[in-house]
């Protein structure tokens, strides 16, 4: 035993004599030649810094991009199919923010316009025993109800424009995500759940169709980015024929053409370690090299070109289409606007990122600095087509960090039709927010296409969250409009919005969507809860 212990010694105080030695006399590190080994610790810790944080220091309102609180509520309505909370809200109610202007006499649930038949046969978790170093639960089948539109408030995209309108019975689906930065386990879970959901849409991103988007027959909405992957030549340059094959798979029910999303502004980029063979073959791009698209498509540099553009998509193609913006300022949206009220051509729809909107890779200044946040930017488009008389010619998709029910019926208020949320999707399918979307180490299989590492995703059980999820965010909306006194949530509107200045002075809707670009700099504030 004395010699073991020995033996272990010496071990240990060689190590430290070697680090020691490793350390004072390399020229990289400062704080590891002034303080070899106890540097170690302070590399040690700020590597875990992230973790601690976000799990030990961080208060459940604090985290960034997303809190606990709203990492929780989506992991709770995926898991469990439960929103419900105990003992009150942590909401700061003296900070700025939105609020639902609640009825005095709302609804009753007969009273609500909504479809709930058949029901949804999904699996949720029941929880047996929770003790504090031991948890026991199991996963049994459940009938929930669907939470769709009535069919006279069904959302139709393309109605007086297309041979195929796009109908929609339900006002979530998952915002542009591209197979290649999410694994084919994670995008073949989304189409799964979202397919089981019904009612719903998947947007492939700008990584071009895959066969596992179309795994669960969910409807899809394609989108078409500057490196036009999916719709291209060898060459690079946009193909009809490509073009007219996609248009031609009945699942795919609209095109989104990307000019920008929020959190970059520029074309995509994804690294060569997650360019597979099949990822190149779909993309027609060589296979592991890093592929980075252009900032903006080359055959069109202004509104006209870019209407006239679209117009021959839905004529060749037969189907909705419709362009991704990130609002910059008052002036280039309403030039935009009223560009497309000059020509006489507007788009099926509009899909207006926030500059709070994420990605798998880009730059920090890009994140960061450009675009305006959705709640600034949603209301200005919204107020532009209505000032140039157009507003009824096309729908309006809103996306940025809009994961649970209230912050959806905020832009449902400030103009939104429609609402996209990716990292919702994410963590239903199991993120958990690690942040290492664009180095292919996601730990849990989600944004990675490592085969060791997609393991961890199995398929058959998250795609029930992922149902669970989105049904969650619908039942959601149905409560609030209940609480403001309408039958469906289509019917909320800017009167059902009311806004709180950070000095306490109320706003309404209306008051918040037409001057809030005038108020002073104190009145309105980005911290909008």
């Amino acid at each position: 035993m004395f010699t073991i212990f020995a033996v272990v010694v010496f071990v240990f105080v060689a190590l430290i004599l070697w680090l020691y030695i490793k350390d004072v006399n390399q020229k990289e590190h400062s704080v590891l030649r002034n303080y070899p080994i106890l540097g170690k610790f302070r590399y040690l810790i700020e590597f875990i810094g992230p973790e601690l944080r976000q799990y030990l220091f961080e208060n459940n309102r604090e985290g960034k991009p997303f809190s606990r609180h709203q990492y929780k509520n989506v992991v709770l309505a995926g898991k469990y199919n439960e929103r419900v909370l105990g003992f009150g809200s942590e909401r700061d109610f003296e900070e700025p923010g939105f609020y639902i202007r609640n009825a005095m006499f709302p609804l009753l649930y007969d009273e609500m316009r909504m479809d709930q038949g058949p029901k949804v046969e999904t699996k949720v978790y029941k929880i047996d025993r929770e003790g504090l170093f031991n948890r026991k639960e199991h996963r049994e089948k459940a009938f929930i109800d669907p939470e769709l539109l009535a069919d006279e408030d069904i959302v139709i995209i393309g109605e007086k424009t297309c041979k195929k309108p796009f109908k929609v019975k339900g006002l979530v689906g998952q915002s542009a995500m591209s197979y290649g930065a999410l694994g084919k386990h994670a995008i073949t879970a989304l189409s799964k759940g979202l397919g089981i959901a019904g009612g719903t849409w998947m947007n492939t991103g700008e990584g071009g169709l895959s066969k596992h988007h179309l795994a669960g027959n969910v409807d899809i909405i394609m989108q078409i980015g500057p490196g036009l992957f999916g719709v291209r030549t060898e060459a690079g340059d946009f193909s009809w024929e490509q073009f007219k094959r996609k248009s031609d798979i009945e699942q795919i029910k609209a095109f989104e053409l990307k000019l920008a999303q929020g959190a970059k502004t520029r074309g995509g980029h994804i690294l060569g370690e997650k360019v597979t063979p099949e990822i190149a073959e779909i993309r027609n791009v060589t296979p592991w090299k890093t592929v980075d698209s252009p900032n903006r498509f080359r055959d069109f540099n202004n509104t006209e070109s870019l209407m006239n553009f679209v117009e021959q998509l839905r004529d060749v193609g037969g189907k909705p289409v419709g362009v991704k913006i990130v609002a910059g300022s008052k002036a280039e949206v309403e030039k935009f606007v009223r560009e497309m009220a000059e020509v006489g051509k507007t788009p099926d729809f509009i899909t207006v990122d926030g500059g709070e909107g994420g990605t798998g890779a880009t730059f920090q200044e890009l994140s960061d600095a450009a675009g305006l946040p959705l709640f600034s930017a949603l209301p200005l488009l919204d107020e532009m087509l209505k000032k140039y008389g157009i507003r009824d010619k096309l729908k309006i998709f809103a996306s940025g960090k809009l994961v649970t029910p209230d912050k959806i019926a905020y832009a449902l208020c400030l103009g939104a039709d429609l609402v996209n949320t990716a990292r919702g999707m994410m963590i239903s399918v199991g993120c958990i927010m690690a942040q290492v979307c664009h180095n292919n180490t996601c730990p849990v299989g989600v944004a990675t296409t490592d085969p060791k590492r997609e393991k961890a995703l199995v398929i058959e059980e998250k795609m029930y969250r992922v149902a669970n999820y989105v049904i969650s965010l619908r039942e959601g909306l149905f409560n609030l409009a209940a609480a403001a006194g309408v039958a469906s949530p289509v019917e909320l509107s800017e009167e059902h919005l009311m806004y709180r200045t950070p000095s306490g002075q109320l706003l309404t809707g209306e008051e918040f969507k037409k001057s809030m670009l005038a108020l002073p700099p104190e009145l309105i504030d980005k911290k909008i809860d």
